[in-house]
């Protein structure tokens, strides 16, 4: 076990790779986690100028969140395919997954921006011709 309490696994067996995941992942974490510290601030301050002050930091962590989110997403396939099915969709957020995953159930929204043209998610027909 390591000495570093946010490692599961011995330091010095972790790969380069998982080693700076590891700090983006920690990071993102400690981003959002600032942002509903400055929200959780704002929302019971009682001086404007301070609440505004909080407002502005919390905007702040979350494009910091955002860059490292962004940093994930380019460096770990998976991050970067369920992100391209999740982010920026349309209707039901449980719906996209019943659509990802080529079920008929969900929200009443077709398509996405994980779905080619009619719906599709570009893998074509698992039908043999002439059945």
């Amino acid at each position: 076990m390591s000495s570093d309490p946010g490692y599961h696994e011995p330091y010095e067996l972790l790969s380069k790779e998982s080693k700076d995941m590891h700090r983006a992942l920690k990071s993102v974490m400690e981003e959002l986690e600032a942002i509903d510290w400055y929200q959780q601030r704002a929302d019971v301050c009682s001086d404007v100028e301070l609440r505004e002050i909080l407002l502005h930091n919390k905007n702040e962590e979350i494009e910091h969140a955002m860059m490292g989110l962004e940093w994930i997403r380019r460096n770990n396939r998976r991050f970067s395919d369920t992100a391209r099915t999740y982010l920026f969709s349309e209707g039901s957020i449980t719906g996209v997954e019943e659509r990802a995953m080529g079920r008929n159930g969900g929200g009443s929204q077709e398509g996405g921006p994980s779905s080619g043209p009619g719906g599709s998610l570009g893998i074509g027909s698992l039908r043999k011709e002439g059945i």
